[in-house]
């Protein structure tokens, strides 16, 4: 689909690509933008690509393609935060109208773009992301976006027919929105819902990897679980609240309950393996909420010490190394 000139003509689009061990295939995502947006009149790009930290030869490839490319921003961090750490940062870099977050191993349909974009365009969406019916990623992965999706829906009031993906772009005023949050736990789902709920689906085909092997592990899922469960609500608090009133509600009900039967049977027996299995039950449940309390109370304490969300070592723009500040 080709976009309307009349409506978009000026417009600059911001492509943010965070980049992590895809050095076989960063440069053909680039290449592929290139193309697509010189299908649609009226429109200029700019790509800021994110280095976080990634172990091969990103880097690199990345500084030639802002050797050979003007519109190519690469910024290099100094130490891994994540993906979403990443696209954050490329946030606070983006000058363009739209803001397209898109991955580095070809895995996004590209060349989807301007059916992405229409909704912005001729709509009034502010956001729309990229949906997919069947989704190439693992088992293990998808119970883990499944998972991810529900807390979503639960604490952020997301609509529940509302997917999230790796592809989607945003208007201007939502990015500004989202830069203004300045905590070490990013969860970017959660800060655009905050900004705005005129947010769309746009339903195409995830593609199949051809390069390389996805990096995002147990450990990068569940942290990311936990900044969506506990950055953006209170609810699992009042949860362990609630938990805490039943229970105690509970234990004074059994209480009645047995000093009501021994009076009446006194020579009933007291079950050793009831009461353990109670004991065991409630203090599983006592640690579990002391260690959600614990949680917030650790993440307070960190966003007080004002520790970043990332740290940039170094920007190339054309052939030019300049500083962080500059």
């Amino acid at each position: 689909m080709q976009a309307d000139t009349a409506r978009s003509a000026g417009s600059l689009i911001s492509f943010i690509i965070p980049c992590y061990a895809s050095e076989g295939s960063v440069s053909l995502v680039m290449d592929e933008i290139r193309q697509v947006v010189a299908q649609g009149a009226g429109f200029d790009y700019e790509i800021i690509a994110v280095n976080d930290c990634s172990p091969d030869n990103v880097l690199s490839i990345l500084r030639r393609e802002a050797e050979k490319d003007p519109k190519v921003t690469v910024i290099d961090l100094a130490r891994n935060g994540g993906r979403h750490n990443a696209l954050l940062c490329g946030c606070h870099y983006a000058s363009g109208d739209y803001i397209v977050f898109i991955d580095d191993d070809q895995q996004c349909p590209a060349d989807r773009l301007w059916d992405l974009m229409d909704p912005l365009i001729h709509g009034d969406a502010d956001v729309a992301i990229a949906k997919y019916p069947k989704k190439t990623q693992s088992r293990f992965k998808n119970f883990g976006s499944a998972v991810n999706d529900t807390v979503a829906t639960w604490l952020l009031g997301k609509d529940k027919n509302l997917k999230f993906s790796n592809f989607s772009v945003m208007k201007r005023f939502v990015k500004d929105e989202v830069i203004k949050y300045t905590n070490p736990y990013p969860y970017l789902s959660g800060l655009m819902l905050r900004a705005t709920r005129n947010v769309v689906n746009v339903e195409m085909e995830e593609r199949e990897r051809k390069i390389g092997v996805g990096h995002y592990s147990f450990a990068k899922s569940f942290a990311l679980w936990m900044n969506s469960f506990t950055a953006f609500s209170v609810k699992p608090l009042r949860i362990a609240t609630t938990f805490g009133i039943a229970f105690s509600f509970f234990g004074a009900i059994m209480i009645l309950y047995t000093v009501i039967h021994k009076l009446i049977n006194p020579n009933v027996a007291i079950g050793y393996s009831s009461l353990m299995s109670m004991l065991l039950f409630i203090g599983g449940m006592v640690m579990f909420m002391l260690g959600l309390i614990g949680e917030y109370v650790g993440r307070i304490y960190i966003s007080l010490n004002n520790s970043p969300q990332f740290v940039v070592r170094q920007i190339y723009r054309g052939g030019r190394k300049e500083g962080p500040n500059e």
